[in-house]
């Protein structure tokens, strides 16, 4: 197994061993029907950062350069649509979201990037990217092997009183599944723990998935305030989904859009208290526990599904970009009479 792995990747072995290593161990191309959705987040994600990276605090000087930004991406977007109305439609919605971003957080988050820029000890550090990388090492107990590097991104960073917070834009909030509606460790462990127990009826990849993401962003974070001076502060990580129209309106005959957000602090629901009480650091043994272990298991090449493929057959492979060439898959498709 290679010595660096994404959370992305990360993620997919924790959906189906055989995913992960037909796409991150084969590098085979998979046929993601969500291109579209993530070009937009794209454009998204680069005009806000953009706003941030001006040291711009007020609302209309905020969204007139990010609306400038993503004026001239817009206009480099060749993303096919069946009609103009469309394109205009689409980039309304993509306006629509820039306010409801900057109405909730991003004022607020733009003097946080502003104000940590002036206690940084690096003046030339990056707060505001996109996609500011993140490193955290994994050391397996009892194993002579070399560390494993976990790789992670954030947008951007911004200070909040003694925290230092890390935000990433994703399309929606749908891999958090039940982490969305818990606000504890202590609701959430035991569906976590059992989630790796084969005779329990749990699998949800997507919350475990998003568990160990925000433990390896969280170690990032940690390394990146050393780089940046600041030690003494806590770090926290956050969503915002900027592809989620469930709460969008559209009136189609004065052709307007207003949409609303939901941010996202997966710190709380991730912190073990006992932890933190031993610690004073955002962590969670049992989550870091299990992220050793997958860790291992991956740099041992274990990619038999079978352990868990009837869970699966049912809620990954109908899905999964690889199934066509997935052998496992395949047989469970064809059968032979006689």
């Amino acid at each position: 197994m290679t010595e660096t792995l994404s959370v992305d990747a990360l993620r997919a072995y924790l959906r189906c061993p055989r995913q992960y290593e037909l796409g991150y161990v084969y590098d085979l191309e998979g046929t993601d029907e969500d291109d579209a959705t993530a070009d937009r987040v794209s454009l998204l994600r680069t005009a806000i950062c953009a706003a941030l990276e001006s040291d711009e605090s007020d609302p209309e000087a905020l969204e007139a350069v990010a609306k400038r930004r993503l004026s001239t991406l817009w206009d480099d977007h060749d993303e096919p649509f069946h009609s103009q109305a469309q394109r205009r439609h689409e980039r309304r919605v993509l306006e629509a979201t820039l306010r409801a971003y900057l109405e909730l957080a991003g004022v607020e988050h733009a003097m946080g990037v502003r104000e940590l820029r002036q206690e940084v000890a690096d003046g030339d550090a990056t707060l505001a990217g996109p996609e500011i990388d993140l490193e955290s090492s994994i050391s397996v107990p009892d194993s002579d092997a070399e560390p494993v590097t976990l790789e992670a991104t954030v947008d951007y960073v911004y200070g909040d009183g003694s925290s230092l917070v890390g935000v990433r834009f994703v399309p929606t909030l749908w891999p958090m599944g039940y982490l969305r509606y818990r606000s504890e460790w202590e609701d959430v462990e035991d569906r976590f723990v059992d989630h790796f127990d084969p005779e329990a009826d749990e699998f949800d990849p997507g919350s475990v998935g998003t568990l160990l993401e925000t433990a390896v962003v969280l170690d990032g974070l940690r390394s990146y305030a050393d780089r940046l001076g600041l030690s003494d502060r806590t770090c926290r990580y956050v969503w915002v989904p900027l592809a989620d129209r469930s709460e969008t309106s559209i009136n189609w005959v004065r052709e307007t859009v207003e949409t609303s957000l939901e941010v996202a602090d997966l710190t709380d629901v991730y912190v073990d208290h006992h932890t933190f009480g031993m610690t004073h650091e955002h962590r969670n043994r049992t989550v870091d526990g299990r992220l050793e272990s997958v860790v291992d298991r991956l740099r041992s090449d274990g990619f038999d599904p079978s352990e868990r493929w009837d869970d699966i057959v049912d809620e990954v492979c109908p899905a999964c970009e690889y199934r066509v060439c997935c052998g496992e898959y395949v047989g469970t498709e064809v059968a032979f009479d006689g």
